[in-house]
C-alpha cells in the first residue's frame, strides 16, 4: 500500500487541485510540505493532532516537512470558521508561544540533519514594506473571488475588518516564499483554509509562470481535527502543565461511541489491518477501543510511562482495579481555609473541577459532587484540615475526580 493509498483509507484526505502529481511525489518521498500553526496560545491543543501526525507519517515515507510557524500571520488573525475578531497578541507573546509550539513539535517530528523544517513566517512578513507588497502581490488578487470564499463569506454579516481581509494574501504569500526559498511544493490544511490555499498556488502561477504551477499541489484534510481538542468550552492542550496526562488521556477515554474508530484511524499509528478488525467491535468492546485510543495517543504526547500511569488511575477510579496512587492530584492552600476550615465551593474550584464559586454551587444543587463516599447536598458544607492528610477523592459528575490533599 503507497503512502497515498494509507492517507485515504485513513479517511485523511478530502480534496485536491491534482491528484496525480501528488501521488507522484508522496509516494516517491519527493514532497518538500508545509502546514502552518499560528501562534495563539502558548501551547498546541489536541486539536492539531491530525496535523502532527499527519507530517510524522508522511515523513515516515520520506518526505520533508515543514512546520511553518505563523509569527507574522498571528499578528493578523485567521478570520476562518470564527464569528468574530481574534484577539490581538503582542509580538513578544508571540515569540513565546512560538518556542512553546517547537518544543512539542519535536515530540512528532523529526528535525535532525536537515529531515525537517522550523521556519517562522515573522521573518519575511514582518519586514515586508506596504506599497512594495501591493504592487507585488496586490494585482494577483480579485476582491470578487476573495469575497465569495468560505473563509470571509460568515464574517460578513457581522462585519470584516481589512486587517483579518489581508490574511488570505499573508498566507498565499508564505508558500510564494517557501516555493522560491525551500523548494516548498505542497501544502496541507483543514477544508476551511481551502481558499487561502488556492490562493497561494494562484500566486505562484501568475508571479513565477505556467511551469512552476506543475510544482505546487495543495492537498486539503479534513477539518475533524478543528473539531477534536475541546471539551466543556475549554481546550485540551498538548503541554502537561495545562492539561495533566490523565485528564488528557480521559478526554479521549470519553470520546463518542459514533467517533472512536474514527479517530482511531485518523490519528494513531496502528496498522490498518487492526483498525479493520476493531471497526466490528460492538457494545462493550468499544470501551476496550477507546482505552485503546486513549493509550496510544497519551503515550505519543506524553510518554509511555505516562500513559501506563494514567490508565491506570483510570482503572482505580472506574472499573475497580489498578493503582490509586496514579489518580490525579490536587492541593489546597492555607489560604482556602477560614477559621481552619474550607467549604466545599472552595474544594471544588482549588481542585480545578469548577472554574467558578458559581458552577460549584450548580454542580453541589444539581447532585452531581461527591466528597469521599458522601453525595454532598448542602452548598454550605465545611470539612477541617485533618480530612485531607490522607487525601481524600473528590468527584464531580461522573467522569471528573481529584484526590484534594492539603
Amino acid at each position: 500500500m503507497t503512502i497515498y493509498e494509507e492517507l485515504q483509507k485513513r479517511g485523511l484526505i478530502a480534496q485536491v487541485t491534482n491528484e496525480e502529481e501528488i501521488k507522484n511525489l508522496i509516494n516517491n518521498g519527493k514532497a518538500t510540505f508545509y502546514i502552518g500553526f499560528d501562534c495563539t496560545a502558548d501551547s498546541l491543543t489536541a486539536g492539531h493532532f491530525m496535523a502532527l501526525t499527519l507530517m510524522k507519517r508522511l515523513q515516515m515515507a520520506g518526505n520533508k516537512p515543514i512546520a511553518l510557524i505563523g509569527g507574522g500571520t498571528t499578528m493578523i488573525g485567521d478570520p476562518s470558521g470564527r464569528t468574530d475578531m481574534r484577539k490581538m497578541l503582542t509580538r513578544e507573546d508571540i515569540d513565546h508561544n512560538a518556542e512553546c509550539f517547537k518544543r512539542q513539535m519535536e515530540k512528532f517530528i523529526d528535525f535532525s540533519d536537515g529531515k525537517a523544517l522550523m521556519v517562522n513566517n515573522a521573518d519575511w512578513l514582518m519586514n515586508l514594506n506596504y506599497i512594495e507588497l501591493l504592487r507585488e502581490v496586490g494585482a494577483c488578487f480579485s476582491v470578487n473571488n476573495m469575497l465569495r470564499a468560505e473563509c470571509y463569506k460568515q464574517r460578513m454579516e457581522k462585519g470584516l475588518s481589512f486587517l483579518e481581509f489581508n490574511y488570505m494574501i499573508m498566507q498565499s504569500y508564505d508558500f510564494y516564499h517557501m516555493f522560491q526559498e525551500y523548494n516548498c511544493n505542497l501544502e496541507f490544511g483543514g477544508d476551511d483554509q481551502w481558499s487561502n490555499m488556492l490562493g497561494g498556488t494562484e500566486l505562484i502561477r501568475r508571479k513565477l509562470g505556467k511551469d512552476a504551477h506543475a510544482m505546487t499541489i495543495t492537498l486539503l484534510t479534513d477539518s475533524q481535527g478543528k473539531k477534536m481538542g475541546k471539551t466543556a468550552g475549554n481546550a485540551v492542550w498538548l503541554d502537561p502543565d495545562k492539561t495533566s496526562p490523565y485528564d488528557f488521556y480521559q478526554y479521549w477515554r470519553n470520546v463518542g461511541d459514533a467517533d472512536v474508530m474514527k479517530c482511531i484511524r485518523m490519528l494513531t499509528f496502528l496498522p490498518l489491518e487492526q483498525i479493520d478488525e476493531m471497526a466490528t467491535w460492538q457494545d462493550s468492546k468499544l470501551n476496550e477501543a477507546k482505552e485503546i485510543l486513549a493509550f496510544e495517543l497519551t503515550k505519543m504526547v506524553h510518554g509511555e510511562e505516562e500513559a501506563n500511569k494514567a490508565q491506570a488511575a483510570a482503572k482505580a477510579l472506574f472499573a475497580g482495579g489498578g493503582d490509586a496512587a496514579n489518580v490525579p492530584t490536587a492541593q489546597l492552600k492555607e489560604e482556602d481555609f477560614r477559621d481552619g476550615k474550607v467549604d466545599i465551593l472552595q474544594v471544588l474550584v482549588s481542585a480545578g473541577l469548577c472554574n467558578t464559586r458559581s458552577e460549584a454551587r450548580r454542580a453541589v444543587e444539581q447532585g452531581g459532587v461527591t466528597f469521599g463516599e458522601e453525595k454532598v447536598t448542602d452548598v454550605k458544607a465545611s470539612y477541617e484540615k485533618d480530612v485531607f492528610n490522607e487525601g481524600i477523592l473528590v468527584k464531580k459528575g461522573k467522569k471528573a475526580f481529584k484526590k484534594v490533599t492539603l
